[in-house]
Parts: structure tokens; C-alpha cells; sequence
């Protein structure tokens, strides 16, 4: 995987990092692939978890596997025990901005719930640096804060504040960082909408929008990962929330034009098919803080960023294609 991560961010992540353990949650996510195979080319030992069991996918060699449920306290606890990890870093997560109140329990129990057993077994052991996996969708914590708009975003905003807690009351070196809205190549959740625009396009299947006039801040997956990688060995940060974006507002009618452009499709994207979803914020990255704090800037720009998407997922389609027509034909 091609880093975009400076050479001074490099050098001084190397220094730092080879020989330390890691613990990823969530490790066989867009995300957690993206980061554990860079983690493990700086040196570091990395552990992974997943809920599914990983260890024999030749795939995932980058980290050493462990099939745990995070909301089960006491097997949290005993895994963290046994590997005394220096760095811990928690992206497993439940993403959805759906609002059904059916979602509550699960949001709770994945993103809340989850954390706090890992955070408590973080603090209990001792680990070096906690980095928790924010979201663009909290409220701020600007006075007074805006309510939830969905069950995730409730969670992630009550877990921010346990591992603020966690470091201003019982000293944690913990941090919290919020990404922005990532893409990037590679395997990940194709109801995403840059992913669900690409793919629905290469497959020939009808696209349905809202109206499109969102702002959103797009940052390139490489250029989050080079931000969780500062995080880790950054001074001064605990207790802080980091934003990881451009900083820049562009909208989903935009970005949605620039896929339909390069993939040379003449019809015009059915916008105004859904509804716009109720709640939706626009929100940019902080990145005066951030370069302040990290000395971190994203490197990719957004015409980059979706040029090596699309050509991730073109070569991806091109081989499925061709992985059907070699099967042999039924007898």
C-alpha cells in the first residue's frame, strides 16, 4: 500500500514505533487493513480482533489474529492481559446514520459498550496511547450541544466522552480522533456512496440519490492513516479530540459528477430520487488544530483520491469478470 505520509511523519513513526504492540479492533475493516499493513511495515508487532476468526486468511498476514467480541468485559479484559499492549487503537465499530429505534441496543452495545471494556482494560494495564475512532456524525461539544440524530451518533458521542473522562480522571494517555468522510481503495461497505456510485455504475445497475447539495468533507484513506499514525506517537494530545479531513466542503452532487465523468457515463446522475435524510449536518475538519497539535495535513487531493478509487475498483470488476468466465460450464 502506497504511503502518502511525509518523509519527516515517516522517520519519526519509525523511531517511535518499531518494536512497539499494537492492538487494532477491528482490524480487517477498510480502515484497520489500511492501517495494520502500515503499522506492520513501521515494525510494530500488530494484533488484530475480529468477530469472525481470521487467523488461516493468508489475506490478513499482516497481524496476529483474535476472534473476540468486545462487548464481553471479562474476555476483553483477559486478551488485553495477555498481550500488554503498548498502543491500543479502536476502530470496531457499528456504522449507520440510520435513525430506527431498533438501533439502539446494537449501536450501544457495539460502540459504547465496547469501548468501555476497552478502556477500562487499556487503563487497568497500563498501555502507552489509546486511540479512539470518533465520528464526523457526533454533535459537537460546543454549548449547548446539538441533540443525536441516530442511535450511532449517541453512541459515539457518550463513548468520546468515557475516554475524555478516562484521561483527565484517571490519567489515560488517551486520544480521540474523527475522520472524516473516507474513501479510498479497497475492499469496504459498498452502501457507502462513493463506493455504491462506482460499483452500481461498473455493474450496470440502476443509482438512486437524494438531492445531492450536501457538503462533505472527502479525506483519502492513506491520509487518515498517516493522521492515526501521528496520533500515536504525538505529545500532548491526551484527553483531545483531533479532526482527520481536508478541511474543505464538497458536495455529493460533485463528487458524484466527477465518477459518472470518469467512467464515461453519458446519462446525468437521477438525483432527487430519495429524499434527503433529516439531521444531516455539514461539518469540515479543524485542520489549524490538528496541524498544531500533529503537524499532520492530508496529501491527496480529492480528483487523486477518486482517480485511484475508481481504478481500484475497475481492475477489481475486470477480474471478477474474468474469475466468472474461466468457471467451467455446468454438464
Amino acid at each position: 500500500m502506497a504511503s502518502v505520509i511525509g518523509e519527516r511523519l515517516e522517520q519519526l513513526s519509525r523511531r517511535d514505533l518499531n518494536g512497539a504492540v499494537a492492538l487494532v479492533t477491528g482490524g480487517a475493516g477498510f480502515l484497520g487493513r489500511h492501517l495494520c499493513e502500515h503499522l506492520a511495515g513501521l515494525g510494530v508487532a500488530v494484533h488484530a480482533t475480529s468477530r469472525e476468526e481470521r487467523a488461516r486468511d493468508p489475506r490478513l498476514g499482516y497481524a496476529t489474529w483474535h476472534c473476540q467480541t468486545l462487548s464481553d468485559v471479562d474476555g476483553v479484559s483477559r486478551l488485553v492481559w495477555a498481550l500488554k499492549p503498548d498502543l491500543i487503537v479502536h476502530l470496531s465499530s457499528l456504522v449507520t446514520g440510520r435513525r430506527e429505534r431498533s438501533l439502539v441496543i446494537p449501536a450501544f452495545e457495539a460502540n459504547l459498550r465496547s469501548t468501555v471494556n476497552l478502556i477500562e482494560a487499556a487503563a487497568t494495564v497500563g498501555v502507552s496511547r489509546f486511540v479512539q475512532l470518533g465520528s464526523m456524525e457526533e454533535p459537537s461539544l460546543d454549548s449547548p450541544p446539538a441533540p443525536p440524530v441516530s442511535p450511532y451518533q449517541a453512541a459515539k458521542l457518550a463513548a468520546t466522552s468515557y475516554c475524555r473522562m478516562y484521561a483527565d480522571l484517571y490519567h489515560l494517555d488517551a486520544v480521540i480522533a474523527r475522520p472524516f468522510m473516507i474513501y479510498g481503495p479497497g475492499h469496504q461497505d459498498e452502501q457507502k456512496l462513493i463506493p455504491y456510485v462506482i460499483r452500481s455504475l461498473l455493474t450496470g445497475t440502476s443509482v438512486q440519490l437524494s438531492s445531492g447539495t450536501r457538503g462533505v468533507d472527502w479525506i483519502f484513506v492513506d491520509d487518515v492513516v498517516g493522521g492515526l499514525v501521528r496520533l500515536l506517537t504525538a505529545d500532548g494530545v491526551a484527553g483531545r479530540v483531533v479532526d482527520l479531513g481536508s478541511g474543505h466542503l464538497v458536495t455529493v452532487r460533485y463528487v458524484v459528477e466527477q465518477i459518472y465523468q470518469t467512467l464515461g457515463c453519458q446519462d446525468a446522475p437521477p438525483f432527487g430520487t430519495l429524499p434527503d435524510r433529516f439531521g444531516e449536518r455539514e461539518s469540515k475538519a479543524d485542520l489549524v488544530t490538528t496541524e498544531a497539535l500533529l503537524g499532520w495535513r492530508p496529501e491527496v487531493p480529492l480528483a487523486e483520491g477518486l482517480a485511484r478509487t475508481i481504478e481500484w475498483f475497475r481492475s477489481d470488476w475486470n477480474s471478477r469478470s474474468r474469475s466468472h468466465t474461466a468457471q467451467p460450464m455446468p454438464s
